[in-house]
């Protein structure tokens, strides 16, 4: 009996701890009408290695957007920063399309400045249009996982590389990589919209991509519409992993119109960071939060448990 007692304090302390680690993380922008949130998912398990495909190995723990950026999200930091950021090919919560590569980057560096960190892109601007990058030097260049001269060492948000991107859709927690982003090698249910598992929204289902939060199952670390709805830009160069000033950009995911090949690890493909049309859409990524004060609470009071039922035990 006494053991039994103190298993169950335990496990209860570790269930809500695993249930607190777990959880989304929701950062907050802007202000008054034009404030937005973003909500977040961390992806763990960091010195994975790549997968067959030779993608996938991250040797770090970050974070990766749940969904998509809205459009809503997309008008809402326009309006803030200033910054001509594209879009307008949907509307409300449905994807932020017509974002080309620089601009995507551009509304990324109004989320870190916003929050007084470093931008994470050296853009060029013509008027109030980013139209360039140049490569950062000394101190300010990433290091963590491998050197990206292209991204801010000192930033807190970032569009995922294409292994961040990857890792996040198709690998899971319990070691094993997937073929789709619905935690499956069996490609998805094609749908117009809807969360239900094993789910994603392509093949031509739909003539337009659904709102962000309803576009198809979610991965294993708990993002949604990583297959499917609109193509995701990702931060990567297509030729060179290490990034340049004006190569094309890895793109990943497929869109609602095309087929399960899109959507497969296998598929890859790559636009020019000045092109942008309604099937291009993006995600953000970042550096793993510190965990909260409740979540050092919830071990103290598992832990707290097991003390109790210790002390509980001698007593009879």
């Amino acid at each position: 009996m006494k053991n039994s007692k103190i298993i169950l304090a335990v496990l209860g302390g570790m269930t809500l701890l695993s249930a607190s680690l777990n959880a989304q993380i929701v950062d907050t922008f802007g202000s008054g009408a034009n404030q937005f949130t973003l909500n977040f998912v961390t992806v763990g398990n960091p010195g994975n290695a790549n997968d067959s495909t030779g993608y996938g190995g991250v040797s770090y723990n970050y974070n990766i957007g749940v969904y998509d950026v809205s459009q809503t999200q997309l008008a809402d930091a326009a309006a803030s920063s200033g910054y001509n950021l594209g879009g307008g090919a949907w509307t409300g919560s449905q994807p932020a399309a017509n974002v080309n590569w620089y601009q995507a980057a551009a509304f990324v560096n109004y989320l870190n400045t916003s929050q007084g960190y470093a931008p994470a892109y050296n853009l060029t601007f013509a008027g109030n249009r980013p139209d360039g990058i140049s490569s950062w030097t000394g101190a300010n260049v990433w290091t963590l996982g491998g050197t990206d001269d292209f991204r801010n060492a000192n930033a807190e948000y970032f569009l995922p590389s294409e292994n961040e991107w990857y890792k996040a859709a198709y690998y899971s927690p319990t070691g094993v990589y997937y073929q789709y982003a619905t935690g499956s090698n069996t490609a998805p249910i094609a749908v117009a919209s809807g969360t239900a598992a094993g789910t994603a929204v392509y093949n031509g289902v739909a003539s337009q991509p659904a709102a962000v939060n309803q576009a198809g199952g979610l991965s294993p670390y708990g993002t949604m519409g990583q297959n499917g709805n609109v193509f995701q830009w990702n931060e990567t160069d297509y030729s060179d992993p290490t990034n340049s000033s004006d190569g094309a950009r890895v793109l990943r995911g497929g869109f609602w119109y095309f087929s399960s090949d899109y959507l497969s690890s296998s598929g890859r493909n790559f636009d020019g960071p000045s092109n942008s049309d309604d099937t291009l859409g993006f995600r953000v990524a970042s550096v793993e939060s510190v965990p909260e004060p409740s979540t050092y609470l919830l071990v103290v009071v598992g832990l707290l448990g097991l003390v109790l039922t210790k002390r509980k035990t001698f007593k009879l």
